[in-house]
């Protein structure tokens, strides 16, 4: 029942920024984790930001003090802001919430482009 839709991808330069946004429909219920992830050609998906139910926002090694990961609850809305962006940050980035409405459920969005090239 829980839907997310990411926006924000698209081409910049290295150096640049990008703000992505997941915006988060249908029963919740209690949210318990949420989080950015991201997915190159070729490599695995690996978490970039994370905030689990203990509001501890924790970041990959290679993204630290870069990236920053944010959200608006009155609009439903997780973002992650990305600064002083990178080729190598070049992948599809993925939204993920986990929550309870009874049971657990985890559910993802369906991923926005980010390319950074010159």
């Amino acid at each position: 029942q829980v839907q997310l839709v990411e926006s924000g991808g698209g081409l910049v330069q290295p150096g640049g920024s990008l703000r992505l946004s997941c915006a988060i429909s249908g029963r919740t219920g209690r949210i318990v984790a949420m989080g950015w992830y991201r997915q190159a050609p070729g490599k695995q998906r690996e978490c970039v930001a994370h905030c689990t139910s203990g509001g501890v926002i924790e970041y990959a090694d290679l993204v630290k003090e870069r990236f920053t990961l944010s959200r608006d609850n009155a609009k439903n809305t997780v973002y992650l802001q990305m600064n002083s962006l990178k080729p190598e940050d070049t992948a599809v980035y993925y939204c993920n919430v986990v929550g309870l409405t009874g049971t657990y459920y985890n559910v993802w969005g369906q991923g926005t482009q980010v390319t950074v090239s010159s």
